[in-house]
């Protein structure tokens, strides 16, 4: 089995990770930046026309801001209320901060409006399938059925007067990659808006959130990877201001076993990886919990579906990329994707 292991994230150049990359000048500019490891990913944040006394203050300060975040919702540390809430289950609700009280109502109301196709119960599925890990293999088909019987977003029970979380049947389990990072971006942006900073770039394990934009008061130009080559690779990019970009791909996390690649995204209907000819889905939004939920979500619905929800939601926009190379853009992005790769072809829908 080759597996596509966790420990070699770490030596990619950070900003080239989960689909994305930030195409930026060579050109010396007074900025400051730094890397952390949290959320289960490489983050980086960069700082713009800052001096160094402020940039080392603020990014120390970002620092806690995802560490507070990732022991709070990593469902990976044992004293995080994520971990209480699922060793409560089918016991007793567990108070949360607002933080997390927060990003379990916005995962809920995301599974809401996809059929269920995003759901943070999966987690018992994500556990038997144990993919981006040294464990990771093909359930067996009873272990997979058992477990299904675990997963549904309407058996979290929210309390709002105490800001408490149940999960109503013994072993279910709650898990909030699919969104944690979103979250995290936000508040990192919120904060350096908070600063009175007028540029900067987060990266967060791939989602990207951009503050204003680069020298000459031009957009910073994020450009999307390729997902049948190898990292650093675009098919095209957009140019962004203010905005957050989230690519969700077949490519990121995985695993191979009799020449089949089984994926990270995992169906919560089937307990199996969404099997259809999406390669990738990018999404674009002002806020990166919405990119970071609704990447996962759209690719899931599949192209049709998935462009009508998005189409359905005011300032979103997305690209899906099939295997077959085909691009199919919302159509707020169809005069603002440029394309660079020839053996891509844009569908006009």
């Amino acid at each position: 089995m080759n597996k596509k292991k966790l420990p070699s994230i770490l030596i990619l150049v950070v900003v080239i990770v989960f689909g994305l990359f930030i195409i930026i000048k060579n050109k010396k500019e007074d900025k400051y930046s730094n890397t952390y490891y949290n959320l289960g990913t490489i983050n980086e944040i960069t700082l713009y026309d800052i001096t160094k006394k402020d940039g080392d203050r603020i990014l120390k300060k970002c620092e806690a801001i995802l560490k507070d975040i990732d022991d709070k919702m990593s469902s990976q540390i044992a004293s995080s209320e994520i971990s209480k809430i699922n060793d409560n289950a089918g016991k007793n609700h567990v108070k949360v901060s607002d933080d997390t009280y927060y990003v379990i109502k916005e995962s809920i109301k995301f599974s809401s409006m996809s059929n269920d196709t995003f759901d943070i119960s999966v987690g018992p599925i994500i556990g038997l399938w144990g993919i981006g890990t040294e464990s990771a293999k093909i359930p067996k088909e009873k272990e997979i059925k058992d477990n299904l019987t675990l997963v549904n977003y309407k058996d979290i029970l929210l309390d709002d007067e105490n800001h408490s979380v149940k999960l109503a049947k013994k072993n279910m389990k709650i898990d909030l990659g699919g969104i944690a990072k979103g979250y995290a971006a936000d508040k990192i942006y919120e904060y350096l808006k908070e600063e009175k900073l007028e540029r900067a770039l987060i990266n967060l394990g791939g989602n990207i959130y951009v503050l204003g934009n680069k020298e000459n008061n031009q957009p910073f130009s994020i450009g999307v990877q390729d997902p049948t080559k190898p990292r650093g690779n675009s098919i095209g990019n957009i140019k962004v201001s203010n905005k957050s970009v989230v690519t969700s791909g077949i490519y990121e996390r995985y695993f191979e076993k009799n020449n089949k690649i089984y994926h990270h995204m995992l169906d919560p209907h089937t307990g199996y990886p969404f099997d259809n000819n999406l390669s990738s889905v990018t999404i674009v939004s002002d806020k990166s919990i919405i990119c970071d939920a609704l990447s996962t979500t759209t690719f899931g619905l599949g192209i049709k579906d998935g462009l009508k929800l998005v189409e359905s939601l005011d300032g979103v926009d997305a690209i899906f990329i099939t295997k077959d190379k085909k691009i199919y853009l919302s159509s707020n992005l169809k005069n603002k994707f440029n394309l660079t790769d020839s053996s891509f072809n844009i569908v006009d829908k």
